[in-house]
């Protein structure tokens, strides 16, 4: 790359909240239009007037903070069920009941950012099979049409404000007035009326079952699934949070079965009282114990160097020597912790002029979660995070697994 080649540059905007339908759809129609910065080596950079040296590293810092969400084969796991899922129910015309999906894992993991894709791209060409009208539009109606609405679970949750929750993602005018069973009418009207064909409840591990207006929370969460929407439901650990103590496991088909919700006809939609299933897939971290985990780690480990805008970076510089095994050990295979090393990893080599990561570099910082927005601890929300501070002598030794032994090693066996 030349030194005139710096790209066009404009600092992102706020982030948009996903939590109301104006957010959701702004997220969605933008989530990929950011342009990291152009490639450039360390002469082409020194080349550049001091204002465009300082625009592009200005954009190389927005790019390293803007990482691509990286497909992952547990991601993809994910992906296969709640498409499947999303678009079998989406298609159904019989007043059943839709089964719903749970997506479970730890923090930092990615459960969030994969579903919200995965509900986006199905948005995208729902949307575009339907013109972008609401084919279920009442005559005379021109409703705004929202196929997902996505709704973090209040971290103190009740079924009022549950309810709330979801009419503020709508901007539905909600009087103080209004009782329990007007609020569920509310919200099966508002599903209804914008096409709405998922429901997104995020850090639904919030709830705990030893509260008694949780669990009437999580009983109405049930009743929403009359309303024909796929439910999903994002969290922490579902299997141990109390969620399913209700449910039995059918090993046949393997999904949970909950029982109905007692709030199933104050809505008027459900006709019978029937069991509520849902798929429970889970969102694990990266392993590192055999030769098909190690070549995904790797494999992840390039598709995040490719990201990278360091001017002085060397070819595979996280996936040779002991870097992968370094990397693994500092974030456990947590997809978010990696990011978030790298990010400050990229900030701390522009800023010293290294223009490269190394050991010794990552071995100075350290990553701070205890300040993390929107993040409730107590459920789980944010991951024990290794210390950088092992003792060099008490490191795990290094997987040998890809090693070449050489030929007299292959004689000898």
């Amino acid at each position: 790359m030349t030194s005139g080649d710096t790209a066009p540059f404009v600092l992102p905007g706020p982030s948009p909240a996903r939590e109301t339908l104006a957010g959701w759809q702004h997220w969605r129609l933008t989530r990929r239009s950011f342009v990291p910065a152009p490639a450039m080596d360390l002469a082409a950079w020194r080349l550049l007037s001091p204002k465009k040296k300082t625009l592009h590293d200005l954009h190389r810092a927005a790019t390293h903070a803007n990482l691509p969400l990286l497909t992952t084969p547990m991601s993809r796991s994910v992906e296969r069920l709640l498409n499947g899922r999303i678009e079998s129910n989406a298609l159904k015309l019989k007043p059943a009941t839709r089964a719903g999906v749970m997506v479970s894992g730890g923090g930092y993991q990615g459960k969030t950012e994969s579903v919200c894709e995965v509900t986006a791209a199905f948005e995208d060409r729902w949307l575009a099979l339907h013109q972008h009208l609401n084919p279920d539009a009442a005559p005379g109606c021109r409703d705004l049409h929202a196929p997902v609405a996505y709704v973090q679970t209040p971290v103190t949750a009740k079924p009022k404000s549950t309810c709330k929750a979801i009419l503020n993602f709508y901007d539905t005018p909600v009087s103080a007035r209004m009782d329990l069973p007007e609020l569920i009418h509310q919200v099966a009207a508002s599903l209804r009326d914008h096409g709405t064909k998922v429901l997104i409840l995020d850090d639904i591990t919030r709830l705990r079952m030893h509260r008694a207006d949780d669990q009437d929370t999580l009983d109405l969460i049930r009743a929403f699934m009359s309303m024909h929407v796929t439910l999903v439901l994002i969290g922490v650990d579902i299997p141990g949070s109390g969620l399913l103590r209700e449910g039995r496991h059918d090993a046949a088909t393997g999904q949970w079965h909950l029982p109905a919700s007692r709030h199933a006809k104050i809505h008027g939609l459900e006709a019978t009282q029937t069991e509520r299933r849902f798929d429970l897939v889970e969102l694990d971290r990266f392993r590192y114990d055999t030769a098909p985990q190690i070549a995904a780690w790797l494999q992840h480990l390039c598709g995040v160097q490719a990201g990278l805008r360091l001017l002085d970076a060397p070819e595979n510089m996280l996936t040779t020597g002991t870097m992968p095994e370094y990397l693994f050990q500092r974030t456990n295979g947590v997809v978010g912790l990696l990011e978030r090393l790298i990010e400050d990893g990229c900030r701390e080599a522009i800023a010293t002029g290294l223009e490269r990561l190394t050991e010794g570099l990552l071995e100075d910082l350290s990553i701070d979660l205890s300040h993390a927005p929107h993040r409730d601890p107590a459920a789980g929300e944010i991951p024990d995070v290794p210390t950088n501070r092992t003792a060099r002598g008490t490191r795990r030794g290094r997987n040998t697994v890809f090693d070449d032994r050489g030929p007299a090693a292959a004689g000898a066996s």
